[in-house]
């Protein structure tokens, strides 16, 4: 995960989404859902804004237009674009004054975001050669061969290089949206978005996007009540084999339902769990390590730590001052 500590200043990160007819409202939408306004109840660090490459109704998939006034230059004034999809027929280049516009931005240091196919236009801009990429897995193949300079990885939620990152299709957007928010302004102001959106903490990038959802007794099956229990008992110590004794099935039935239902393993999705506790916890309190390691499971200062540095790349010395929550901020 790449950390991008959060300016001093208040002065709110920008984001535009360059938009393309037909465009995916629902792609749109998981980013304005995440980088809009939330209301007085969380204080505004982002704002969020949309172009076109030409200004006037851009047609939706969906059966409607959406008048969108601004044109290329408003990439110019954008801490993040980000590309919400981009439909065009199969072999259609992306527009060169689209293209171009794009590489300006990334040059003069905006991060470079894409939603789904979006992923074309990084491509054709040139930003994900040699780098490892993510795109709905229906169209992974097409970017492949379309750009093999691009290593695609066509499994993954969502790829984050700092300065590039793509993410998968549909619902995955929200995941890397997440992800950013998260990496700029810390854990617990993108959980608070999470809880006014209704939506569980986010899927790590490594996940797979097609993972499979239980396909008979899903009342059985489904993991939501076990993900529920362990999430209010981060500070204990609990098995795979109590995980499963839990859900009356067996450890081996246990493995793979998390891995159909959320493509990672039970022990993996627990620690991610008790990291984000723990960022949560740094960000917000002045506790010292030792009792947060016990409140989040990591028995031990020492633990923690070495759990902490193999997740992120730092230390909570160092994470804590980078993200400490500052009256500044706090609207």
């Amino acid at each position: 995960m790449t950390l991008r500590p959060r300016p001093k200043s208040p002065a709110p990160h920008r984001v535009v989404a360059l938009l393309h007819p037909p465009q995916s409202a629902f792609t749109l939408a998981c980013a304005s859902e995440v980088f809009g306004d939330h209301g007085p109840e969380i204080p505004a660090r982002y704002t969020f804004e949309v172009c076109t490459e030409h200004p006037g109704p851009v047609r939706t998939q969906d059966g409607y237009d959406m008048l969108v006034a601004n044109g290329l230059d408003a990439l110019e004034r954008a801490d993040t674009v980000l590309v919400a999809g981009w439909q065009q027929p199969p072999g259609t280049e992306v527009a060169p004054a689209v293209a171009a516009a794009v590489r300006r931005a990334h040059r003069r240091g905006a991060r470079i975001v894409s939603l789904c196919s979006g992923a074309f236009v990084l491509a054709a801009a040139g930003l994900l050669d040699g780098r490892r990429a993510a795109t709905h897995w229906a169209r992974a193949a097409e970017l492949a061969a379309r750009f093999p300079q691009v290593l695609v990885d066509p499994a993954v939620l969502y790829v984050d290089h700092g300065d590039v990152a793509t993410s998968a299709g549909s619902a995955a957007g929200v995941d890397l949206c997440l992800h950013l928010v998260s990496a700029d302004q810390g854990a617990a102001y993108a959980m608070r978005i999470a809880r006014q959106m209704v939506m569980p903490p986010h899927r790590e990038g490594c996940q797979l996007q097609y993972a499979e959802l239980p396909t008979s007794g899903p009342v059985a099956d489904s993991l939501g009540p076990l993900l529920e229990w362990l999430s209010g008992r981060l500070d204990q110590p609990v098995s795979v084999a109590e995980m499963a004794a839990r859900s009356q099935v067996s450890p081996r039935t246990l493995t793979r339902r998390f891995g159909e239902q959320l493509g990672t393993s039970p022990g993996r999705w627990l620690l991610d769990r008790r990291i984000a506790a723990t960022r949560a916890l740094l960000e917000e309190t002045d506790l010292p390590v030792e009792t947060i390691a016990r409140r989040v499971g990591l028995s031990s200062a020492v633990n923690l730590r070495r759990r902490f540095h193999e997740a992120l790349r730092t230390t909570p010395a160092a994470y804590r001052r980078a993200f400490r929550a500052d009256r500044s901020w706090q609207g």
